[in-house]
Formats: C-alpha cells, sequence, structure tokens
C-alpha cells in the first residue's frame, strides 16, 4: 500500500541514520531536544533513535492479592524510551496508557494489539505515542491494567484494582513502589531513567483510568488527557435510575479479562453483580468509582477531549468533570468535536499531533511555548470547521429558564420565556427513538410533546450543561422520560449514527514518528463522513421518574399522582442558526438509548412546573432578540407554520449502543 508522508518544516516524521549520529554528537542538552532561540516556539525535536530505543518490561507491585493466590498483584509495564539519554545520565518525562484493551480488543481505529518479540520485550505498541515521542526524548509505558494481558489481578470496572494499576506505576517512576524483571521473580528493577513527571493518556476506558488516578492526588503526575473518558461510572450504566444499557460492570471485566483472571476472579464478579443491582439503585460500588467527588484532589493539569454525539460513553460524563475540576481551579483545555466516540487522531489528525506535542513539552518539559495562553476550547462547529473560545463555556453563558407553553395544536406547544399554564399528554412508545420525534417534532403525534420557538431572527448559542424540570403524571407504577433539544432547520454534519461514528477510513497512510520493521508510524488516514439532515439533535438527558425523591434510589409510583424531577442534558456546544427553531420535546423511552420501564404509561405534562435551564450565551436577552423581529423566509428552512408534515430527514436511528467504553472504533448493532 502506498506511503505518503506529511511533513512540516518543524517536524520531522522520520528518524533518519543522519539523525542518530547527530544525536550522538550533541551535547547533553541539545539532544534532549532543547528549545531553539528567537521566535520559533520552543520544541522537542526528534533528535533520539526509536529503532535502538530500550525496550523493557517490568512488573510493578500493587501491594494486594485481588485475585486470591497469596501474592500480591504485579502488573505490567511495558516501556519504550531513548537510549541515548540513559547513555548521558540524563533523565527523561513519562506518556503512558494504562488500558485492558492491549490484548483482548485491540486499540485505536486499526484494533492494534501489543506485540512481542522472543524474550518477552514490547515489539509493536499500538498508536502513535511511541514513534512519535519517544525520539523527542520521552519515555512511553504501556501499562495492562490488572487482570489484563500480563498483569496479574482482578478487572474491577474503574474500581480500587484498576486505579491501582496504575497509580502504582507513577509510584514506581518516583521512586515510591516496588517492581521486578519478572512476573514472579524476586529480582528488583528501578526507574533511574526517569524523572517522574508522568502524563497519561487514552481513550475511553483508558481516558477513564487517567481521570481516577489524577482523582487520587498521587504526586508524579503532572497532567492527564482523557479522551472519551468516564467520570462516573453510575453516569455511563444509569441516568437517574434509568439504565443505559441492558448490562453491568460484571459483563465488562469478562469481556477484558485474561483467560487467567477469568478462572481467579469469580468472586470479584460477583461483587460487581451484587454491587451494581439493574433497578439503578446508587450503591457503594457506584461512590468508589466516582471520581467527580475525588475532583478537589487534583494536581494534574486536564486536557480533555470529547465528542459532542457520543453515545457510548455519554457526555454528562465530560460536562460534569469540567464543572467539578473548574469549581477546584485546575488548569484546563478541551476540545469537543461533533463525532460521536472517535479519537482526535481520526478526526482532526494534523491539529491534534501538534497541539498534543505542544501540550506535554509544556506540561512535562517545562517549555514557555505559549500553548497554556492560547484559547481554552476548540469546539468542531461544521465538519472539519474549527472555532475556539477563550474560555469554556464562553463568557456570557448564562442558565436561561425557558417555559413550554401550549399551541393551537394537541402536543405541538411553543418555547418561550414566559411562564404559561396547561398541559400536554403522551404516550410511551418503546419503538421510538429521539430521531422519530423530531422528525416529526412540529406535529401532533401520542408519543411525545414538542415544544418549538418561532424561527429566530439571530443566531443563538447553546454551551455548557443544560437541565429540564418535568412535573408529570403517571398512569402506571413505573414510568421513564426523556427530554431532547432540537435545531429545526436544514445542515450538514457529521454521521454521527454510523457505525464508524462520523468519520470513513481511507486507504492512504501517513506517518506520524519512526517507524520499525514490528511497528509502523504510518496509520490509515480518514475523513469526515457527512450527512445533509433537515434537524440535529443537540442534547438529551433521561431518567426514571421514580427516582423523583432520591437520585440514587427508585420508588414505584402512584398512578394519577403528579411527580416532579430534573433530567440533566448532555453538555454540548452548539449554534441554532437565524432562520432556525430550537424544540425541546419531551417523551418516554429513548429507544436504544435507555432500556423502557416495565409498563408503558400515558404521563400527562403539567406545563406550569415544567421548565427548561438552557447554558445560553448571553443569556435571557440573547434568547429574546433571536425570538423578536422579523426572521427570514421560515419555509426556505423547513420551520414554517406547516413544519413537521412530513419528515425532515435527520441521521438514521443510532442503533444499539455497544457496551463497552472501547478504545477502538465502536460499531453498533443495527436497530431492529
Amino acid at each position: 500500500m502506498p506511503i505518503s508522508m506529511r511533513m512540516t518544516t518543524w517536524r520531522s516524521l522520520a528518524v533518519t541514520a543522519t539523525a542518530v549520529l547527530a544525536a550522538a554528537l550533541l551535547t547533553p542538552a541539545a539532544a534532549l531536544g532543547a528549545p531553539r532561540e528567537g521566535r520559533t516556539p520552543p520544541e522537542s525535536r526528534p533528535v533520539y533513535s526509536y529503532a535502538n530505543a530500550v525496550r523493557e518490561s517490568v512488573w510493578v507491585d500493587t501491594g494486594t492479592d485481588a485475585d486470591g493466590d497469596g501474592h500480591t498483584d504485579r502488573v505490567a509495564a511495558d516501556i519504550v524510551r531513548p537510549r541515548e539519554a540513559a547513555r548521558q545520565g540524563r533523565k527523561v518525562p513519562v506518556i503512558m496508557d494504562a488500558s485492558p484493551y492491549y490484548s483482548c480488543c485491540g486499540r485505536g481505529n486499526e484494533s492494534q494489539k501489543k506485540t512481542y518479540d522472543s524474550s518477552g520485550h514490547v515489539v509493536q505498541m499500538p498508536l502513535f505515542y511511541d514513534n512519535y515521542f519517544v525520539p523527542r526524548g520521552y519515555a512511553f509505558v504501556g501499562v495492562d491494567l490488572a487482570g489484563t494481558n500480563r498483569s496479574d489481578g482482578c478487572v474491577d470496572v474503574g474500581g480500587p484494582s484498576d486505579i491501582r494499576s496504575a497509580k502504582a506505576v507513577i509510584d514506581w517512576l518516583n521512586g515510591r513502589a516496588r517492581a521486578y524483571t519478572t512476573r514472579t521473580g524476586s529480582t528488583p528493577v528501578k526507574a533511574t531513567w526517569t524523572n517522574g513527571r508522568t502524563g497519561m493518556i487514552g481513550k475511553s476506558w483508558d481516558g477513564t483510568i487517567a481521570n481516577g488516578v489524577a482523582a487520587t492526588g498521587v504526586k508524579g503526575l503532572k497532567t492527564i488527557v482523557p479522551i472519551s473518558a468516564i467520570s462516573s461510572w453510575y453516569d455511563y450504566y444509569f441516568a437517574k435510575g434509568a439504565p443505559l444499557y441492558d448490562s453491568g460492570p460484571d459483563w465488562l471485566s469478562d469481556y477484558v479479562e485474561s483467560p487467567a483472571a477469568r478462572s481467579r476472579c469469580a468472586a470479584e464478579r460477583k461483587r460487581l453483580v451484587d454491587g451494581a443491582p439493574r433497578s439503578g439503585d446508587w450503591t457503594p460500588l457506584w461512590t468508589a468509582r466516582d471520581y467527580v467527588r475525588e475532583a478537589a484532589k487534583v494536581r494534574a493539569s486536564v486536557f480533555l477531549v470529547h465528542g459532542m454525539q457520543d453515545l457510548n460513553v455519554r457526555t454528562k460524563n465530560f460536562g460534569q468533570w469540567w464543572d467539578a475540576l473548574a469549581r477546584h481551579h485546575v488548569k484546563r483545555k478541551i476540545w469537543l468535536s461533533q463525532t460521536g466516540h472517535v479519537d482526535p487522531f481520526d478526526f482532526r489528525r494534523g491539529a491534534w499531533a501538534d497541539t498534543l506535542h505542544r501540550w506535554f513539552d509544556h506540561e512535562l518539559l517545562g517549555y514557555d511555548n505559549g500553548v497554556d495562553r492560547e484559547p481554552m476550547a476548540d469546539i468542531e462547529r461544521h465538519p472539519d470547521q474549527w472555532v475556539t473560545s477563550r474560555v469554556w463555556p464562553p463568557s456570557g453563558t448564562q442558565a436561561t429558564t425557558l417555559r413550554p407553553a401550549p399551541g393551537a395544536r394537541p402536543g405541538v406547544g411553543t418555547l418561550q420565556l414566559r411562564a404559561a399554564h396547561g398541559t400536554e399528554t403522551f404516550t410511551d412508545d418503546p419503538r421510538l427513538s429521539e430521531t422519530d420525534w423530531a422528525d416529526q417534532a412540529g406535529r401532533p403525534t401520542a408519543e411525545k410533546a414538542g415544544f418549538l420557538t418561532v424561527p429566530l431572527s439571530r443566531d443563538l448559542r447553546l454551551a455548557g450543561s443544560s437541565r429540564v424540570t418535568v412535573t408529570a403524571t403517571p398512569t402506571t407504577t413505573t414510568a421513564h422520560l426523556s427530554a431532547v433539544l432540537v435545531d429545526l432547520g436544514p445542515d450538514t454534519i457529521r454521521d454521527y449514527a454510523d457505525a464508524a461514528e462520523g468519520i470513513t477510513t481511507l486507504t492512504g497512510r501517513t506517518c506520524w514518528g519512526a517507524s520499525t520493521a514490528g511497528d509502523s508510524a504510518c496509520f490509515l488516514e480518514t475523513a469526515a463522513k457527512t450527512k445533509a439532515v433537515g434537524y440535529t439533535v443537540l442534547s438529551r438527558g433521561w431518567a426514571d421518574l421514580g427516582n423523583y425523591a432520591d437520585t440514587g434510589k427508585g420508588v414505584p409510583l402512584t398512578p394519577g399522582r403528579a411527580y416532579t424531577i430534573t433530567l440533566d442534558l448532555a453538555p454540548t456546544d452548539h449554534v441554532v442558526p437565524r432562520g432556525h427553531r430550537l424544540a425541546l420535546i419531551v417523551a418516554g423511552t429513548d429507544k436504544d438509548l435507555i432500556d423502557p420501564p416495565a409498563s408503558t404509561p400515558t404521563l400527562t405534562l403539567d406545563l406550569s412546573r415544567t421548565s427548561a435551564r438552557i447554558a445560553l450565551t448571553g443569556g435571557a436577552a440573547a434568547f429574546a432578540r433571536a425570538t423578536a423581529g422579523t426572521a427570514p423566509d421560515a419555509s426556505a428552512y423547513g420551520t414554517g407554520a406547516g413544519a413537521g408534515a412530513g419528515s425532515r430527514q435527520g441521521v438514521p436511528a443510532a442503533g444499539t449502543a455497544h457496551r463497552v467504553p472501547a478504545a477502538g472504533t465502536v460499531h453498533r448493532v443495527p436497530a431492529a
């Protein structure tokens, strides 16, 4: 397959023999890739040989015996580091990815796994991190979480064992833990080659571990880069009692555990079953996997990346983590894409490598390259079109209360600033999804209640997390609720509901770092997969109405009694353009995104006690301006008086979300 090489004026994509020779002759400061003088921002440079790098494995003692074999568990850490730095006595920082996927499932868009030579030393390390950063004076460490690949112990799905797996390695890098040259041997090994400054990175479960380790406050962890990561495992499985998946963490542990661990870890899996009841009640198991409550302990800076249409690790996870970090004044940076569960290497490759390079140079090498003074947020406004915000949410964003009001037709009301009276009634239909509701937003249908603004006379920006408070009277003892915000109007967006969640994998390759015969730095290119739509679901949230009094415990409902509950909507950054409408839809089961209740209730909304607190840039004044004045010809946008008379054409129904917070591209089971 032909290989194309992308070059820039300041990034070499391969380490040549000339560079290797030059590294041997340079002074120690130059060999590290010392900052260049003058106007060019300082950067580390690829002056070390990747082909000649030290490749070794150590087993770090976690101090616990989770698998009950009578010996403390050891986790495997595979290391690639520059040999010349070690010879010079120069200590290097570490980039670390702790993962359960190195042997069971693969990582990245090409599902790469670790490979080893006959001596057990790592040959291929998945992804580009080692290829790119080792020649620039970093060590890369790939950690097998406890119970996976070559590590002892048991997988406990984001719990103490998972977190201890990675934290123990950071402790070892900083001289506070023991490691050995083999899994069962007694020969100790020390990390004399590192200064202990560590940055953790990873997508999904890997990024989740980075969040959890940061929440321990471990010394030596200087920065984390969580991509599509979980911040609270309860919010991976439930939304205020409403189940998001038809399985629990025990299924997930069995999915990733090594055969040896699977044979020894039945007791741990039982604890996962017993501690995570499908009722959706909060238990101590979830408390132990809630990193948000420990945000005050975070010492590391955070560069967060998430897809705003991620229906695997749903975006509440990044929103609540981001807000908690802000409350504790943690240094932060954020990228928000239009994709689903996709790595930035596959939706913005060149800018990602450049920005990540500068971020690690600043946080781990201490280079004053200005990355910390750049805008805090990059947001994908249209496919491959990005804007920035100096802070995020942007200055002037306020939680603004919008009120639903009855309209001229049952089930189709208005969305306004003024309070209103009246009721709307709908019947849960588990066969239908948010796309079905949005497709008929302006038309009376039995399964939803919709509330639309007038066509906007100005753009309206939503940025941050929103909430919808609903007062509803059910006809049965169980009821699930959904609320979605919809931009009604034509657009071209990434097709996040497609199996690849917004990208297309091409046949050409680009190279990001140095290669060896066993580990290529050249990866398949990708492009945005787009779809022309008539509407866009931009935020959604769910709840079990039985959790009205206690978000952590559900109770049976009394038919005919009114209950009030608040649904947390997914954070987003979206501009509803001039001429479009903003719609709030309230309904029951969101097919394939939550599981249905035991019954199919009819619910009556009390509009006087129902409202939406929407994060609007400019607040109520911006909403008032956008809904006043003369709008453009609404018929041109499909948002006129007849809106909803026919299909608007959105993305297809997303299908059943995969039950794995996967490190690679997540494929979905087609909807029935």
